[in-house]
Formats: structure tokens, C-alpha cells, sequence
């Protein structure tokens, strides 16, 4: 049988698409397997050559858990074929403001009514230590992403890409790479409206989808 000759390259928006398949009920997403992802999307007319998997790299100071969750993770997924590549943006603390926490230190502030000591002083707590916290804002990942895509496009690395993300922050590249003479596809287990106006096509991969993607 003939080998085909289209070449494909997945590009996986690793945060987008992880949660994605989270909201659509794949309760352990670290059991896909994504060799036999690539394989699906792609199918028989095209020769998978590549999967990058592009991430966010999650440092100690957020948590020593998620580290070590995400190098088996990554591990793994690289380990599995040697067309499979990661590719790390960063990940940077920005700190959240709560209204809830700060609407109830004022209420309490300006409460007339005398209450419970304890309560009043337990409820101020509360509003404390919750009226900022922190959390990690992923960095350069997209834009690394798109760059990749239209530079290996102007390279001819690739006849056809699969963006597997819904984010329509991609719409402009894959315009490019489309006007560029290629073949540009999007596939995500959530809607991605923008996206799916520009690309060949966009495929949904609701959980049924994944029935027989995994290890």
C-alpha cells in the first residue's frame, strides 16, 4: 500500500486543550494516548510526521504536586513516539482581586447591628485572607504556537496542520497558512466560533470521540 505523501503536523494548545476535555468529561486525561490521537485526526489520506505539544511550565513555588504531575505527564508523552516534541512557555503569578471578600469587610465595617464577637471577628478573617490571592497566568505559550505554525508553513515543513485548541487567538495564523496554499484544520472538545470560520474544517471530539484514544 502506498505511503501517503500529505505530511501533518498537530500543534496542541496544551492548557486549552486539557481543559477542554476536562468540561467534556474525560475525568483522566492523563491516560489518552496521543499517538493514536494523531492517527485518528489525521487518518489514512495523510502521514502524521508530528505531534508539539506546547505548555505553560509549572515551577515548585506553585506547587511541588503539579511539577512532578506534569513532567510524568510530558514524560510520557514525548517517550511514547519521537515524533511527539514539547515546546514550554512560562507560567506568571498575578494577583486576584475578590469583590466577595472585599464586600464583606465592608459590610462589616459598617455594620450597625452588634453580633457575636467571635463571628464578627471570624467573618473579618475570612474576608482577609481571601480579598487577594494569587494565581498562575500562562505566558507566550500561544504566540509560540502561532510563530511555529507559519514559520514551518513558509518553510514547507508540513502540507497539512490540526490545531488542537478552540482558541481563537490562532484565527489570523491559520489564515496565513491557509493563504499560504496549506491545509489548516481545528479540533477541540469545546466550540471554538472564530476559529472554525478560517479553518478547512473543525472537528468536534466530544467524549464518545475519545472511546478508543486511550492507553
Amino acid at each position: 500500500m502506498a505511503v501517503p505523501t500529505e505530511r501533518a503536523i498537530l500543534f496542541i494548545d496544551g492548557n486549552n486543550w486539557y481543559h477542554g476535555i476536562k468540561d467534556a468529561g474525560i475525568d483522566d486525561p492523563a491516560r489518552l494516548d496521543y499517538c493514536k490521537i494523531a492517527t485518528k485526526l489525521v487518518g489514512s489520506a495523510r502521514s502524521w510526521i508530528a505531534s508539539r505539544y506546547y505548555i505553560g511550565r509549572v515551577t515548585a513555588a506553585w506547587s511541588q504536586q503539579l511539577v512532578a504531575d506534569q513532567r510524568r505527564f510530558l514524560a510520557s508523552f514525548e517517550a511514547a513516539d519521537p515524533r511527539n516534541t514539547v515546546y514550554y512557555g512560562r507560567l506568571e503569578p498575578r494577583a486576584v482581586r475578590s469583590e466577595a471578600a472585599h464586600e464583606l469587610l465592608a459590610y462589616l465595617g459598617s455594620l450597625k447591628t452588634k453580633i457575636d464577637p467571635t463571628v464578627y471577628r471570624d467573618l473579618f478573617a475570612i474576608g482577609n485572607r481571601h480579598k487577594n490571592s494569587y494565581t498562575q497566568v500562562e505566558k507566550a505559550v500561544d504566540v509560540m504556537l502561532a510563530v511555529d505554525l507559519v514559520v514551518m508553513a513558509q518553510r514547507n515543513e508540513f502540507d497539512t496542520a490540526y490545531i488542537l485548541s478552540a482558541d481563537g487567538d490562532y484565527t489570523h495564523a491559520a489564515q496565513f497558512v491557509r493563504d499560504s496554499g496549506k491545509k489548516v484544520f481545528a479540533a477541540a472538545a469545546t466550540s471554538g466560533a472564530q476559529l472554525a470560520k478560517v479553518v478547512n474544517a473543525f472537528i468536534p471530539v466530544r467524549k464518545p470521540w475519545f472511546d478508543d484514544c486511550y492507553k
